[in-house]
């Protein structure tokens, strides 16, 4: 008999990395399974932390579970894409319509297939850095180049307008705006966006917009819709209720498509081939989103002051602070806080590791900079949702670390 083969992984992953899931958290998963309680400050996923969907989705999508067991509409159920384009109607955006919204399992697979349509071998994408890092990998994955434009953290976390106009290529295809950003907190200004979106239209660029945490804002700052500043520039709106509504675990999000769309109408009959070819999104979730964008916003209460999210914000912000040598810039949106850590104080070379060594010592599981497609080795990432005891003895256990990291 013949030996038997080796069955590898493919090549189109060779360069494809997606680290806020990848060693660090094996290894907190080793510990846990050797009877370890991990702290996970790790990952933007509410149900943990004690935030439960509205009870109005829940009970619309179980009021619906008879009528949702075949297929729908490979772009969706009609009710969920027409909440969907009456929501940005109310924001301004008028030309996006029943038939420009795809909804799917969540923003990650709208995100894969509208790159997948797009892309030929080698295409450019301008992504930011830090970044989400699913924009990065899917871009690789598709068969493009990733190319990461700077963000200014003496300046909020901005955009530099003329660091990313010197990468544009005759490869590039796209610019990849998240905001509010993941993970810095950042919220963009008017005048950031509409420089953004001037630079697509001078070098006749797609503009794709990452707003999963738009209604996720603090200290009166304003989220601005990237597809309502121009009617003249081909958008790819991304949005959902995994973070506003605390149903991650649905998997219910969409694109919406807004613009000169008679020239994007080859990309389109493509992006809806690959909505056929998986059927159609999960269907109970769906029924979600008209009860979700239609009623009552309940995010709003968790916001206001008093409510848990501004809190815990206001908190991890002054305790990260009070640390000697780490400072960090004001979260204004989204779910995180992105510290630096001053390398006079903090030498570290290797910021995986540096993580890794505070997971083992103190149970407390963070992200580390570098798993943003950020060129330093002196930030980390962590998630603002847990209550305020927590933060307390989570930001406590850091600062213990740092200490010892420092007489070191």
């Amino acid at each position: 008999m013949k030996p038997g083969k080796h069955f590898t992984q493919s090549s189109k992953l060779l360069n494809v990395r997606y680290d806020v899931r990848g060693p660090i958290l094996e290894e907190a998963q080793r510990l846990e399974a050797a009877g370890h309680r991990i702290m996970k400050l790790n990952i933007g996923n509410p149900a943990p932390f004690g935030f439960e969907a509205p009870e109005a989705i829940l009970k619309d999508m179980y009021s619906n579970l008879p009528h949702a067991q075949g297929y729908s509409d490979s772009r969706g159920i009609y009710s969920a894409r027409t909440a969907v384009s009456q929501y940005y109607e109310s924001r301004g955006i008028r030309d996006i319509t029943v038939d420009d919204v795809y909804i799917g399992n969540g923003v990650s697979e709208m995100i894969s297939m509208v790159l997948t349509a797009l892309l030929d071998d080698g295409d450019e994408v301008l992504i930011p850095s830090p970044d989400y890092p699913l924009w990065t990998g899917a871009t690789t994955l598709a068969g493009g180049r990733a190319v990461h434009y700077r963000c200014v953290e003496e300046e909020g976390w901005a955009p530099d307008i003329e660091h990313l106009e010197s990468l544009i290529t005759e490869r590039t295809k796209g610019i990849v705006v998240i905001n509010p950003n993941n993970p810095t907190g950042a919220v963009y200004s008017r005048q950031t966006l509409m420089e953004i979106t001037d630079l697509a239209r001078r070098n006749n660029l797609v503009l794709m917009a990452d707003e999963i945490y738009e209604k996720i804002t603090y200290d009166g700052a304003r989220h601005i819709n990237l597809a309502g500043l121009s009617d003249d520039v081909f958008t790819l709106t991304f949005s959902g209720l995994s973070k506003a509504y605390r149903v991650a675990g649905y998997r219910s999000g969409w694109v919406a498509v807004s613009g000169p769309k008679h020239r994007a109408e080859d990309f389109l009959e493509g992006l809806t081939l690959l909505a056929n070819m998986r059927m159609c999104a999960n269907v109970p979730a769906q029924h979600a989103i008209q009860t979700a964008l239609g009623g009552y916003q309940s995010i709003n209460d968790l916001l206001l002051p008093g409510g848990r999210l501004l809190e815990q914000r206001n908190l991890a912000q002054k305790l990260l602070s009070d640390i000697p040598g780490v400072s960090v810039q004001p979260a204004h949106g989204a779910l995180y806080l992105f510290p630096k850590l001053d390398p006079e104080i903090y030498p570290i070379d290797d910021d995986e590791k540096f993580v890794i060594e505070l997971l083992r010592q103190e149970k407390i599981l963070v992200s580390h900079g570098g798993a943003f497609n950020y060129p330093n080795t002196d930030h980390f990432r962590l998630v603002t949702l847990p209550s305020v005891d927590d933060l307390e003895e989570g930001i406590g256990r850091i600062a213990d670390f740092l200490e010892e990291y420092r007489e070191r």
